[in-house]
């Protein structure tokens, strides 16, 4: 049974999913029986993708894997992870920036959940350099994302900026 389970819960936004996120994830479901991708519905940013999307596309991406669950949820992470039995809120951080923020979230957090904890992953060093953020403008000026994002959030990315198919670039040899 799920709430048996030890739960952790990955918040963010993933507009879109990079393998960067893909590899927390995947390091994540190493600590913990169950890793809850919460795809943020409340983002104050302008996302590129609908909350419905994002969340498919994280299930699409991790479709072989039961121990990832991806769902959208709206307020605060804590209660959110407090309605879901989720002890653990897992954040990724690539670099001192993302640290100085995510420690003002977890001391937060701590202040009005002091029963879940936040652990933080470091990003594979061969990520350190993408953000989700920074695979849209790329992609939005026609830059070849493909290896910075999951497959299918690949294909969803040219689907969505009007890019000819197909993906495999041996058959297309202008791309």
């Amino acid at each position: 049974m799920e709430n048996e389970q030890n739960i952790a819960i990955y918040p963010g936004t993933f507009d879109p999913l990079t393998n960067g996120h893909a590899g927390i994830i995947r390091r994540a479901c190493a600590i913990f029986d169950v890793v809850v991708v919460a795809v943020a519905n409340d983002s104050p940013k302008n996302t590129l993708f609908t909350v419905e999307e994002r969340v498919e596309m994280v299930r699409k991406s991790f479709a072989g894997d039961p121990q990832v669950r991806a769902e959208s949820f709206s307020g605060l992470t804590v209660d959110y992870a407090e309605r879901r039995g989720a002890k653990t809120i897992v954040r990724g951080l690539r670099a001192v920036s993302d640290f100085e923020y995510e420690f003002q979230l977890t001391l937060l957090n701590r202040k009005m959940k002091r029963h879940i904890q936040t652990i933080f992953l470091m990003a594979d060093y061969q990520w350190l350099f993408i953000s989700s953020t920074v695979v849209k403008a790329a992609a939005r000026l026609g830059g070849d994302i493909r290896g910075l994002v999951p497959e299918y959030v690949y294909s969803r990315i040219r689907e969505k900026f009007g890019y000819p198919y197909p993906l495999d670039p041996a058959a297309n040899p202008e791309e």
